[in-house]
């Protein structure tokens, strides 16, 4: 199963911060927003977070617009401080009333390629959200590594087929969660796909993970998964796998195929165009719709507040 981070108590959040070596970044409001006040959580509303990519070192920048073959100039690239942009945007789930039960981070937690440090402040970072009262869903993306996070959190090492996957029952929806670390879902994991979907056909299906699952169409060119078509496929012959949404691309997309949206997330971290947006996204599910609204880090940002309507049921005729 994905890795999955129940709310805590301050108590324990205290103990867990000692533990992991440091106190969190989160603003002193916050956690007063956290613990002293009595906010409603609402199942039907989901935090999605994607392409985090936090460092061991909070205090450092990445530029996101810099890669092999980047038409940017060297003297025009963007930086951005990973565990800043993590926080603004947990301070904002956290402003929230009701609050998200649900938080999603879609894969590339790391900034490398998992490593414990790196994962020690993630978790730190994430302490507050769950101080909050809201459930921390984590998928795996390229730049993750399994066995280190289920050596920090043996807990919550929940294998199946040896990879994480998992379904979160909500009153409108079921969310499932993929495992793409390899930019392959592989055979196994989509017939698992093929029967959770079949077992739960009574109910609208959103599918997460971390790979696009064709060739990037945005600013920067990424290969998709190597067995997206199938994916695509198998989604296509069931009616109720209305989305699927994807992160690693780092940009903001939205298409449609017949009945399944397909819809990129933007990253938290850093983004890979000048004037891009690094940003979350506040989903909220009814009976026949997800709502999408983006929230930007910076708020001035010309894309914040953008909305996107995922159909989740065909109009009865």
């Amino acid at each position: 199963m994905p890795i999955t981070l129940p709310p805590i108590t301050r108590r324990q959040f205290v103990k867990h911060s000692l533990a992991l070596g440091g106190t969190t970044l989160i603003a002193p409001s916050a956690l007063a927003s956290a613990e002293g006040e009595t906010v409603a959580l609402d199942p039907n509303r989901v935090a999605l977070f994607s392409d985090t990519h936090i460092s061991a070192n909070p205090k450092q920048s990445y530029p996101g617009t810099k890669w092999p073959g980047s038409p940017v100039a060297e003297s025009d690239h963007e930086w951005v401080n990973m565990a800043d942009a993590f926080t603004q945007a947990a301070n904002s789930v956290i402003a929230l009333n009701p609050r998200p039960a649900h938080l999603i981070i879609n894969g590339d937690c790391a900034l490398s390629n998992g490593k414990e440090g790196e994962y020690k402040e993630l978790f730190r970072l994430i302490e507050p959200l769950r101080m909050a009262g809201i459930t921390v869903h984590v998928t795996i993306g390229n730049h993750d590594n399994r066995e280190k996070l289920w050596e920090l959190l043996p807990f919550l090492k929940k294998q199946q087929m040896g990879i994480h996957a998992d379904v979160i029952e909500l009153p409108h929806a079921n969310i499932i969660l993929l495992d793409s670390k390899t930019r392959s879902l592989g055979g196994k994991q989509l017939t698992w796909l093929s029967n959770q979907l079949d077992q739960r056909a009574d109910k609208p299906a959103l599918i997460f993970s971390h790979y696009n699952p064709y060739p990037n169409r945005g600013v920067r060119p990424i290969p998709g998964l190597r067995d997206g078509k199938a994916l695509l496929n198998l989604l296509s012959k069931r009616k109720h796998a209305r989305a699927y949404i994807y992160g690693h691309t780092h940009e903001w997309q939205h298409d449609q195929q017949d009945h399944l949206h397909i819809v990129n997330l933007p990253a938290v971290a850093y983004y890979f165009g000048k004037g891009h947006a690094n940003a979350w996204v506040d989903m909220k599910l009814s009976e026949n719709s997800a709502d999408l609204e983006l929230q930007c880090i910076n708020p001035k940002h010309k894309q914040h507040g953008d909305r996107r309507q995922l159909i989740l049921k065909d109009k009865v005729t």
